[in-house]
């Protein structure tokens, strides 16, 4: 992926590949979904396993994310605990 990492200019690109990856791991879904910080008291079981698989696909495609882009960015974007707020720095 050294030759796909996000440097600034090729965002359209990167992003299509990230896509593709993300597709085939089904987790897509945490780069336009973000999720609340808390789970609400009284949450359901289904609502607390949304929850913890949402928690653990953002950390899985933060850290995808982190790792395609140059070290430079990463510094920019590394404080960042979703996808969704990294992206944004991206931008």
């Amino acid at each position: 992926m050294d030759t796909n990492k996000f440097n600034g200019t090729n965002y359209n690109d990167w992003l299509r590949n990230l896509r593709i990856v993300l597709d085939f791991e089904n987790q897509g879904y945490v780069l336009d979904k973000p999720l609340s910080t808390a789970l609400p008291e009284g949450s359901s079981p289904e609502e607390r396993l949304t929850f913890d698989k949402w928690l653990e696909d953002n950390r899985k495609v933060r850290s995808i994310i982190l790792a395609w882009m140059t070290n430079e960015i990463q510094k920019q974007c590394d404080r960042l605990d979703d996808v969704p707020s990294t992206m944004l720095c991206m931008k």
